[in-house]
């Protein structure tokens, strides 16, 4: 159907836009959004198009922006985009639910489900699954989520992988299509428990902050009963004892600026070997200037009772934690994990 007024059909009113918006970098138009029939078509109707007379053209966008001012509220046409315009106020089950759905009717687009899922869930896919179609996931996801997956494989299915790499070459679409939603469905099937964080990380950080007498007893008790739920225990717990062995050097500087400058004398004030070591690799690893005043302020100090330097060390540990909660900071595995 053409238009009285330009002479234009809608496709290539349409062509119109998308030309001026092309060129125009501050849009930041992505064709690659549409549909694989709608790029083509578009793209035909441009080749077929030659000159447009200026009063055609301010007559086709002014079109365009009365059709815009028209509009009262739009939809995403789709659940993917529904799903992400709700966002949090969905429950997790809700959510879940939906997309399993949409990935059993093959509508939506499986990647942005894929790509979108916790780095946990890409790694056990990327360990359990065909390793042609992780050769494929790889290539759909950033690299930073590539790099963090191949990385973690084990060395022997990493080999396999880049080698199948090379058949993601020559993938078509509705191929791609179909290896996404094998692989959506395979995450839909991963277990995920009701619990979160783990119970042996929870018991682990109810311990960080439990007298030393009582951490003992209980993790001793725990050998006992439940050997291993014993271990995922330890290796949760982190406390200030712990801090030459899972902090980097580096970080050393932003803890110390993170704790009241009384709080941190007290607790390099520490008498028990490991904790006094720990205390040690704070000072090296501070300017020498900052760490003989630390030093001079715990001397002047004389000695404190344990529980008030335990306290002091259970706050330093809270601003690390709290420091890789919000800001990032890595620690390093524990040495049985690396």
């Amino acid at each position: 159907m053409m238009n009285a007024q330009t002479g234009l059909s809608p496709r290539q009113k349409a062509a119109v836009i998308v030309r001026l918006l092309l060129d125009d970098d501050e849009t930041g138009v992505k064709l690659e959004e549409f549909d694989s029939d709608r790029q083509t078509l578009l793209a035909e109707e441009m080749a077929n198009m030659e000159l447009i007379d200026r009063q055609t053209r301010d007559a086709v966008i002014s079109e365009f922006c009365d059709s815009l001012e028209a509009v009262g509220v739009t939809f995403p046409g789709d659940l993917d985009g529904t799903l992400e315009i709700l966002a949090d106020r969905l429950s997790e089950d809700a959510t879940d639910r939906l997309r399993r759905l949409v990935s059993m009717s093959g509508r939506g687009d499986p990647w942005s489900r894929i790509t979108a899922l916790p780095q946990d869930d890409i790694q056990t896919l990327a360990d359990s699954e065909a390793v042609e179609l992780v050769a494929v996931m790889l290539s759909k996801l950033s690299a930073t989520q590539a790099a963090k997956t191949f990385s973690a494989l084990d060395r022997e299915r990493a080999q396999t992988v880049a080698q199948a790499m090379a058949m993601t070459r020559n993938i078509g679409p509705q191929a791609l299509r179909r290896i996404g939603l094998v692989l959506a469905q395979a995450a839909d099937a991963l277990p995920h428990p009701a619990m979160e964080p783990a119970a042996s990380n929870r018991m682990g950080d109810m311990l960080n902050f439990a007298s030393s007498d009582l951490r003992d007893e209980v993790l001793d008790l725990l050998d006992r009963e439940d050997a291993e739920f014993a271990v995922d225990v330890r290796r949760a717990i982190f406390t200030f004892a712990h801090i030459p062995e899972r902090m980097e050097p580096r970080d050393v500087p932003r803890i110390v600026r993170e704790v009241d400058q009384q709080v941190l004398i007290r607790a390099l004030a520490q008498q028990s070997e490991k904790e006094a070591a720990a205390a040690a690799f704070i000072l090296e690893n501070l300017s020498q200037r900052m760490a003989d005043g630390l030093r001079e302020e715990v001397e002047s100090l004389g000695k404190i009772r344990p529980r008030e330097a335990e306290e002091a060390a259970n706050e330093v540990v809270a601003a690390i934690r709290r420091l890789q909660t919000e800001e990032g900071l890595t620690l390093r595995l524990p040495e049985d994990d690396e």
